[in-house]
């Protein structure tokens, strides 16, 4: 003879309040047989419904043995249980538990869902039930449309959606009409004369009077236990629903978890966009400011490129030795001249620069003018957009020309558009200019290059300024590959005609590498400071994502009656908060690029937009969403179904 479906063996159940116990449970030993239609009678507090949960393995009892068709159920793991609860147990509740944001269809597909049954399959059984119960025009009904009666038959519907050997119905009445309690009680009976295992909880005489068997409890103890002659029906044995396997496809579970995802974020259309702002703002920054600094540093490098990397700059003062201010009387044109005579040197470019006035009929400009040699478009790299420079003879004959610089022409001639031939007074001095240097722009440190003049040496040293010391020698080697020995010969050079390091040799391939470190340091400045505003952008998802799991306490009840496992849970909550961190990861960049490009329009400033920077505020929101959604993930997939359901 076959044992029983389900066997007690001095179960108990003791809830601990601080320091008090309070013993629900009292060595219930109790039986049940495949097919029986059972009530649990007893009046509230008595503990039936403590039971009922220890049965269906929403709860672990404190002692006792629990075997179930011959398995030893006591230990086994949460996994194990919600195993269990997905394929054994169908629950019926008193006040339905249905999740609110889903249809009458979803309801019941629930089940299946944790099952790994396939959409189209889960969506034919899930609407052949609903139709059975007289719900096929209801399908599509939120709970919140349908009447108790019909509610309560979706749960009926969602209990049966995996087979449900055993119904454990808690009340399946009690908040019913009578009329429809009538029918739920009907749709039991013929769940019953189908093979199913019934187990009902009441406190109701008249309706564990349907029942076959009636077992009383009192103060958590069985004290009645009684067979009622002439229940039996003639039943047939329920068919067998074939386990889905347990090893769900992961493409799948993500897939499902997804659509539970968007569907929960769609509920909560305004709270979600308040959720993603601070991601957008977060990206949006990193993504703007990366662009805005990596412009910067750009603009900074071509400046300097265009001056030639193979270009040294020798200047007046001891290395590591500041200024005073004054002028340093250090290098001398003749210093100049030797170092143009060493091997390997293309050409060398000696400067004074001193502030200066310049007047034009009646019209005066203050401007710095450049005495140097006819070598400085060269080495300089930089061309006259009208007229020429002036030839080497003007510097030997103290010529008394000039070249200006697109801003001093726009300034000193507003009316004339060739100034060529033109005289202008240099202190008290005519000059003529003979060409237009083309436009620069402003430098590294925010010096306009256009607002200049250039002069001849010796007529700068003789008529203008009135000394013979130089502001700084630039030498061009030959070959950029040369650069290191052009550099020693120069500083040997100089050592041996002042006989002590009075001055300082400066490649710009080191200046420019050093420009790009200082450039990238504050690029990623920019970069952390924005990356700031992200992080608390994530803390405000986990904020936001532990409120929702506080609210939806009851809803992670109702799915793990249904059979999702801890990782079913923890998969869902983790999707949602990378969900909302991805779709606010898109929309901050789409932000960050608006942005840096209207920046850009409105101040001048080069933005440059990159993959990477991109790519990375991208992949930190992802990772964002996955760290910040682990806490309430965490949080939601460890809570206990009982204590989650009884959740208001």
């Amino acid at each position: 003879m076959p044992g029983p479906l389900i066997e007690l063996q001095q179960i108990g159940k003791v809830f601990r309040t601080g320091e008090s116990e309070v013993e629900i449970l009292k060595g219930i030993t109790l039986s049940i047989a495949k097919g029986e239609f059972v009530a649990i009678m007893g009046q509230s507090g008595s503990g039936k419904s403590t039971l009922m949960n220890a049965i269906g393995c929403l709860d672990r009892a404190t002692s006792g043995t629990y075997f179930l068709d011959g398995q030893r159920i006591s230990e086994l793991a949460p996994d194990q249980l919600a195993a269990l609860r997905r394929h054994t147990f169908g629950f019926i509740f008193q006040r339905y538990n249905l999740v609110s944001g889903l249809s009458a269809l979803e309801n019941v597909e629930m089940p299946a869902i944790y099952a790994g049954v396939g959409r189209q399959e889960r969506h034919v059984r899930a609407s052949e039930l609903l139709t059975a119960l007289g719900l096929e025009d209801r399908l599509n009904y939120r709970p919140s449309q349908l009447s108790g009666g019909q509610q309560q038959r979706v749960s009926v519907a969602r209990a049966l959606m995996n087979g449900g050997r055993v119904i454990l119905a808690d009340e399946p009445t009690g908040a019913l009409d009578s009329k429809s309690g009538a029918e739920v009680m009907e749709i039991l009976h013929r769940l019953h004369r189908e093979g199913h295992t019934i187990i009902m909880v009441t406190h109701d005489p008249g309706l564990a009077d349907h029942a076959e068997r009636i077992i009383r409890i009192a103060d958590g103890e069985i004290v009645g236990d009684e067979v009622q002659v002439g229940k039996k029906p003639a039943r047939q044995d329920a068919a067998e629903q074939p386990d889905a396997p347990e090893r769900v496809p992961w493409l799948a579970n993500i897939r499902e978890a997804l659509k539970m995802a968007m569907n929960s974020l769609h509920i909560n259309r305004f709270r979600t966009f308040l959720t993603m702002l601070g991601i957008i703002i977060g990206v949006g920054s990193v993504v703007a400011m990366l662009a805005i600094g990596n412009g910067a540093k750009q603009e900074v490098l071509d400046r300097i490129q265009a001056m030639g990397t193979n270009l040294l700059v020798v200047r007046p003062g001891a290395p590591g030795v500041r200024g005073t201010g004054g002028t340093s009387t250090t290098l001398v044109p003749a210093d100049a001249e030797a170092i143009a005579r060493l091997p390997g040197v293309a050409a060398v470019v000696p400067e004074m620069i001193q502030p200066v006035t310049l007047r034009y009929g009646n019209r005066d400009y203050v401007t710095s003018a450049d005495a140097t040699s006819a070598a400085f478009p060269f080495a300089r790299n930089w061309s006259t957009s009208l007229g020429a420079f002036f030839p080497e003879d003007a510097v030997m004959r103290y010529a008394q020309v000039v070249v200006l610089g697109q801003t001093v022409v726009e300034n000193l001639f507003p009316t004339v558009q060739i100034p060529l031939g033109e005289y202008v007074l240099i202190g008290n001095t005519p000059f003529q200019v003979v060409g237009v240097m083309t436009a620069k722009g402003i430098d590294a440190g925010g010096n306009d290059l256009d607002n200049m003049v250039w002069v001849p040496l010796t007529t700068g040293s003789a008529r203008l300024f009135g000394q013979r010391y130089l502001r700084s020698i630039a030498v061009q080697a030959a070959d950029v590959n040369i650069m290191s020995s052009v550099q020693e010969a120069t500083r040997e050079l100089l050592l041996e005609r002042h006989k002590r390091e009075d001055f300082q040799v400066r490649s710009m391939a080191a200046l420019l590498e050093t420009a790009t470190e200082t450039q990238n340091t504050l690029t990623y400045l920019l970069g952390a400071i924005a990356a700031i505003s992200l992080i608390v952008g994530g803390i405000g998802v986990m904020n936001i994502m532990l409120v929702s799991v506080t609210e939806r306490t009851r809803e992670i009840g109702i799915r793990m009656a249904t059979g999702a496992r801890a990782w079913d849970v923890l998969l869902q909550f983790i999707t949602e908060a990378v969900v909302v961190c991805l779709i606010g990861g898109l929309l901050g960049v789409a932000a960050g690029v608006s942005t840096g490009l209207a920046v850009s329009k409105v101040m001048g400033w080069l933005a440059i937009f990159s993959a990477g920077p991109i790519l990375l505020a991208f992949t930190c929101a992802f990772a964002i969403g996955i760290l910040f959604g682990y806490l309430p993930a965490s949080k939601a997939a460890h809570l206990d179904p009982v204590v989650a359901l009884a959740t208001e």
